[in-house]
């Protein structure tokens, strides 16, 4: 697993509720660590570089969008 000690889990500042992801980036081994900001204590999911650019290019090109209605 990799070490998230080095560089912190982050939240959005959108986080309302406190019932949102936190990311921590570059805790070693070139990977982007992902949890529950609420389960804390569970391993977080680890997705390395490339998988995490898909993601937020993903993200930036609406795949994720909910349908309005």
């Amino acid at each position: 697993m990799t070490d998230t000690s080095r560089s912190p889990f982050r939240i959005s500042s959108y986080s309302a509720n406190g019932n949102c992801v936190e990311v921590s980036l570059g805790g070693g081994d070139d990977l982007v660590a992902v949890r529950h900001s609420r389960r804390t204590d569970d391993p977080p999911l680890l997705f390395n570089g490339a998988e995490w650019d898909a993601f937020i290019a993903g993200v930036k090109a609406g795949e994720f969008d909910r349908p309005l209605g």
